[in-house]
């Protein structure tokens, strides 16, 4: 059952990290891939045996997030891709790990905005492939907060699962 749910997170983390590349590129999350990622969470709520009332308060978190996300949508202050996959994050992640998803998408975010802020002159025109990438961030493009949605959401998603199976191959006795 471990395994099981290690795998599906671990689909759920490639996903998000396609999701950052897309993001990064094009400046949008297709709503396709946040919606499959959405439903892999009650797939692992199945098979790790979650209560209705844990299910609820998995949704009910993720429904707060969406009510702020679309506020902050309706000022232009982000963008819909974004406030649909924070709450899907915040499903997965519940009350219980959503201080720790909101730090760490909070810290990462910080550092895109950096690069973000660094590249804004950046010329996509760049000879060297590093460079090239690098001025995919341009802040003349806008901030591509799905970025740290995945990255800060994926290792809340997949570390509940990983740490128990990976704890044991490092302990002494």
């Amino acid at each position: 059952m471990q395994f099981a749910s290690l795998a599906i997170r671990l689909v759920v983390l490639c996903a998000l990290l396609v999701l950052a590349v897309i993001d990064v590129r094009a400046r949008r999350l297709p709503t396709g891939i946040v919606v499959a990622i959405g439903a892999l969470f009650f797939v692992d709520a199945l098979i790790n045996k979650m209560s209705l009332d844990q299910i609820i308060s998995h949704l009910m978190i993720a429904c707060v997030v969406f009510a702020v996300c679309a506020a902050l949508f309706a000022a232009k202050m982000l963008g819909g891709g974004d406030a649909k996959l924070a709450a899907v994050i915040f499903l997965w992640s519940g009350l219980g790990l959503s201080l720790s998803a909101l730090t760490l998408i909070s810290v990462i975010g910080t550092v895109v905005s950096l690069v973000n802020l660094v590249t804004r002159n950046m010329n996509a025109d760049q000879k060297s492939s590093p460079m090239r990438a690098l001025a995919m961030f341009s802040g003349a493009r806008g901030v591509p907060y799905g970025v740290a949605l995945a990255l800060g959401g994926g290792l809340v998603i997949v570390l509940p699962a990983a740490l128990p199976l990976l704890l044991p191959l490092f302990s002494t006795h």
